[in-house]
């Protein structure tokens, strides 16, 4: 590649061509600085630290097992009682920390009624977490 000419009958054209070696040049700078600060950032102090155990001490909510039947007799727990004794107890355990679990297994032909009245006394007394148990689909 010839940049000057002793030809004086051509006139001084623009050269067309990129001079590769200054971007060249500059290539090998940064490769020679990331090879040298590289080491540097992953530099460490070695430690041995001390094991601890990291767990949560998680009380676990009791759970109140509910259930109503087809004829609308309720059960706390597996104990038979009645509306205002259940909703006594709902009263007791809504004290607990942490608030318990009620689970609700009602029949499929009670009333909504009584299932409303349930989850009622329960909101009432304060017990947020109510689920309703069912029995998968065989389909």
């Amino acid at each position: 590649m010839a940049f000057a000419s002793f030809d004086t009958k051509r006139q001084a054209m623009p050269v067309s061509e990129i001079n590769m070696v200054p971007l060249i040049d500059v290539m090998l700078v940064l490769l020679v600085i990331f090879i040298v600060t590289a080491p540097l950032l992953t530099h460490a102090v070695k430690l041995e630290l001390p094991k601890a155990s990291a767990d949560v001490n998680r009380l676990e909510p009791e759970r109140i097992e509910f259930a109503i039947d087809a004829a609308g007799q309720r059960f706390y727990n597996g104990e038979p009682l009645s509306r205002a004794q259940a909703a006594e107890r709902f009263a007791l355990a809504g004290q607990k920390q942490p608030l318990p679990e009620v689970h609700l297994r009602a029949d499929q032909s009670v009333a909504y009624r009584a299932v409303a009245e349930t989850l009622a006394d329960a909101s009432r007394a304060g017990l947020t977490k109510i689920g309703f148990v069912s029995e998968p689909d065989s389909r």
